[in-house]
């Protein structure tokens, strides 16, 4: 039976943390062998919000590729690719766009939220206002039938189908495909950051990066956000909204030594720094062998370009036999 192709990827706006490698990296490494996998470094639409700071998406590209290939994403089985490198996808992008109205694209909820939280305003770059018809080109230049979503992304999984229905019957033509989100499992939720706030950000200095040093990882979880109202040892605690049994949901495999754990916290007895090294102790077993890999691979920078050029070069080969296919079907391939 044939692979069904798959499409996932990241905005390089810096390097990637625990919560993305819980929330997307390992599952992309487990999904190698089902799929034909297209891994997007996102460049393009990371510059849609930061285009008068292109230095900040260069050198934070390959920082990204070496977390990639840190966590295990293998190049022979994973195209990885840039997305600055497919122009396809920007004809694409214009082609959809005639599809789409801009009151569909004020409806979009994704969007609606990231521009709210951007405190955009009026004065939201028109790039970053369309980015859903450009994803939608993404997905369908490299015929994704599954793209792996967190639920706020479904809505722009919704446009993408919807641009794929309206192009097929304007043109007569069954040329685009359908796409399907693949959801994260139930209760796997986003890790907050360290400080104990809903989400990890580099700008609040709460993340602990998948490049960090044993010594900085350590220092990071002995600063975690507890139970503030557990002051001494003997105090009954809460697990609840507490950020390292937060974190030790998501990385302990003992699950039978951490609920034991959390009734000696809950009932008092336990304190927070002995808590906090048993987290360091699974979370450094857990990123040593990235580091490792990182190491290498950040002392090989050519060979991890000449992943990326190779990977691009075949995503275009995709993305260009995609587009002509949509030319064809629209009329324009006049020669």
């Amino acid at each position: 039976m044939e692979k069904e192709n798959l499409l996932t990827g990241d905005r390089p706006t810096g390097k990637l943390h625990i919560g993305h490698y819980m929330g997307s990296l390992k599952k992309r490494v487990e999904l190698q062998d089902q799929y034909n996998n297209f891994i997007m470094i996102a460049d393009q639409q990371a510059l849609t919000d930061n285009a008068r700071d292109p230095k900040k998406i260069q050198n934070s590209l390959i920082e990204v590729m070496l977390d990639y290939l840190s966590v295990g994403i293998d190049p022979m089985k994973s195209n990885i690719f840039v997305q600055s490198q497919i122009p396809e996808l920007n004809e694409l992008t214009m082609h959809y766009l005639n599809l789409v109205s801009i009151a569909r694209l004020k409806r979009n909820p994704t969007v609606k939220n990231e521009m709210k939280e951007k405190n955009f305003g009026d004065s939201v770059p028109t790039g970053f206002f369309i980015y859903p018809v450009s994803q939608a080109a993404d997905i369908t230049a490299f015929k994704a039938s599954v793209v792996p979503v967190g639920e706020d992304q479904i809505p722009m999984i919704e446009q993408t189908n919807e641009i794929v229905k309206t192009f097929n019957y304007v043109y007569n033509q069954n040329v685009l495909n359908r796409a399907q989100a693949l959801l994260p499992k139930k209760g796997l939720g986003r890790l907050p950051g360290i400080d104990g706030k809903s989400k990890m950000s580099k700008s609040l200095d709460n993340a602990i990066y998948l490049s960090d040093s044993s010594d900085i990882i350590q220092k990071k979880i002995m600063s975690m956000y507890t139970d503030p109202n557990h002051i001494r040892v003997e105090d009954p605690g809460q697990i609840e909204d507490n950020t390292v049994f937060t974190y030790l949901d998501a990385f302990c495999s003992d699950k039978h030594t951490l609920s034991k754990m959390k009734e000696h916290y809950k009932t008092g007895g336990l304190g927070d720094v002995k808590v906090k090294k048993y987290l360091n102790e699974i979370i450094q077993s857990e990123l040593e062998p990235i580091r490792n890999r990182r190491e290498y691979y950040q002392n090989n920078l050519d060979y991890v370009y000449k992943i990326l050029k190779d990977g691009s070069n075949k995503a275009r080969s995709t993305a260009s036999q995609t587009l002509f296919d949509v030319r064809k079907a629209i009329g324009i391939n006049y020669f």
